[in-house]
């Protein structure tokens, strides 16, 4: 197995490919389409280098993965399928987040309620191949209730569950996040052999560092700032719940969340041809 990285600094997400080095089939997990909030114009630059690595490296890709419905970049899956192929796909709790945002967005008409605008729903503990790779799949939900973690080897990629040792874990206080549910998510995390490669999907450098693109679940379990191995439930949700007070709403998460229900496809042109992305007043 090869993963090469990818890192979009405009939003600080980690994007990666995962290639089986024996039949070069490849998954691509967490793309990003750039998008330009002040413009109202988006680009591909992120998911281009995406596309110049498959075919460079000559990858017949067969999945496009994401770890949950992201609220702080827009996804390139829907670009990445008509460039690459592959069938998209994401945890089965997307259904819980379909039928809360939804109604918020009205964009029924657009957005099936019952997932099917993806390839493909894992349910917990469901296993697919990667060529001749076995990927698991883990529900980690918490910071959303469609958070998956994808096992492939010895490495997880845990999307927002799990930040950095020095940076902790992701926030809980979006419409269906919990602490306790993000909690024990990571026990089952944590319950992974130690030498265990966590792959992130964020990473938020000071100025001149490079950014952390990976740990390991032993260093998770001795050195997260907010959930060591004996930190209690209670303890985890007093420093969760506490930062979250601190935190401000995403800048992206209004285009990201209603877009990304649909792979990041804006949506059908009203009438006169022009794309519009809708803002719900007081709803966040």
């Amino acid at each position: 197995m090869h993963i090469q990285h990818f890192y979009d600094p405009d939003t600080s997400t980690f994007s990666y490919i995962v290639v089986d080095q024996s039949t070069n089939q490849s998954a691509v997990i967490d793309s990003v389409l750039n998008y330009d909030q002040d413009a109202a114009k988006a680009s591909t630059e992120s998911a281009d280098q995406i596309i110049t690595y498959i075919n460079e490296n000559q990858l017949k890709n067969q999945w496009i993965l994401e770890t949950h419905i992201h609220a702080d970049h827009v996804s390139a899956a829907h670009y990445l399928q008509a460039h690459i192929g592959g069938k998209t796909a994401i945890g089965a709790g997307i259904k819980n987040v379909l039928r809360m945002w939804v109604p918020i967005f009205d964009t029924g008409d657009d957005t099936p309620i019952d997932g099917s605008q993806y390839d493909h729903l894992f349910d917990d503990e469901e296993c697919f191949e990667i060529g001749t790779l076995t990927a698991k799949v883990m529900h980690t939900p918490g910071h959303t209730p469609a958070c998956a973690s994808y096992h492939i080897n010895q490495a997880v990629f845990v999307g927002d569950t799990l930040f950095a040792p020095h940076l902790g874990t992701a926030r809980v206080d979006f419409p269906g996040g919990s602490a306790e549910h993000m909690f024990n998510s990571i026990q089952k995390l944590y319950q992974l052999p130690n030498e265990t490669q966590v792959f992130l999907c964020h990473d938020y450098p000071d100025e001149g560092e490079e950014p952390m693109h990976k740990t390991t679940i032993g260093e998770q379990k001795t050195h997260n700032k907010m959930i060591k191995t004996n930190t209690t439930l209670a303890e985890y949700k007093e420093k969760r719940e506490t930062r979250d007070q601190q935190l401000s709403v995403p800048k992206l998460i209004l285009p990201s969340i209603q877009s990304n229900m649909r792979l990041g496809d804006f949506g059908e042109p009203a009438d006169n041809g022009i794309v519009y992305i809708k803002i719900p007043m007081n709803q966040i």
